[in-house]
């Protein structure tokens, strides 16, 4: 009799499980119109992203989440003294490499109008507009996000470690994909949910090379 009540509750936990928002444990990013900004090094070296470097995401629906990425970027920070200084920092994604984790047919999905649309919009990228020190590694990044045809500034936290010629930044935020003009629902039994999780791991060094991604 005692197996026999597990099982629906066993189910019953699988089923909340599938149904959990993974960005309910992330932060959510504040958005605000976007800014205008004098660029300024403050005298810093340009440090360029490695092939180490990683943007990677996270949609979800009602029913479970899906991973993906994006294969081709590139940017930089500029750093003093093993800190990232000024606002001359940037980042620029390649929107035709989108993919989604073992979902060839959901890469093409994303890759159409309903989402990123890549041929309209062939590149994203995020323009520092101002960085705040909370403490030796935590900092709050803010910058001009152009997502879709939207641009707007978004701010959210940030790790930066330094160890010997590599700077690290790493951060977990989520957005509202709403936000930047990507409405599509999904099927009305299997709803996507308007917030994605954004997973920064950058790293650079003075003079890398160029183009960066998984």
């Amino acid at each position: 009799m005692k197996h026999y009540l597990a099982l629906p509750a066993a189910a019953a936990v699988l089923a909340f499980a599938s149904c959990e928002n993974p960005a309910d444990k992330t932060t959510k990013a504040e958005v605000k119109q976007s800014v205008d900004k004098t660029t300024d090094s403050a005298g810093g070296t340009k440090y360029v992203f490695t092939p180490e470097s990683k943007i990677e995401f996270t949609g979800s629906k009602v029913t479970g989440s899906h991973d993906g990425g994006f294969k081709a970027f590139s940017g930089y920070f500029n750093v003093k003294d093993g800190k990232p200084v000024g606002n001359d920092h940037k980042v620029t994604i390649e929107m035709s490499s989108t993919y989604a984790k073992d979902q060839e047919k959901l890469t093409a999905h994303l890759k159409s109008p309903d989402f990123f649309d890549v041929e309209k919009y062939p590149q994203t990228t995020f323009d520092v507009t101002e960085l705040k020190e909370n403490s030796p590694t935590s900092y709050t990044v803010s910058g001009n996000f152009k997502l879709h045809g939207v641009e707007k500034n978004i701010s959210f936290p940030a790790e930066v470690t330094k160890n010997g010629d590599n700077v690290k930044i790493k951060s977990t935020f989520n957005i509202n994909r709403k936000d930047f003009g990507i409405v599509y629902a999904g099927k009305a039994d299997d709803l996507i949910r308007d917030e994605v999780v954004i997973r920064l791991d950058l790293e650079a060094k003075p003079g890398a090379a160029g183009a960066s991604g998984t």
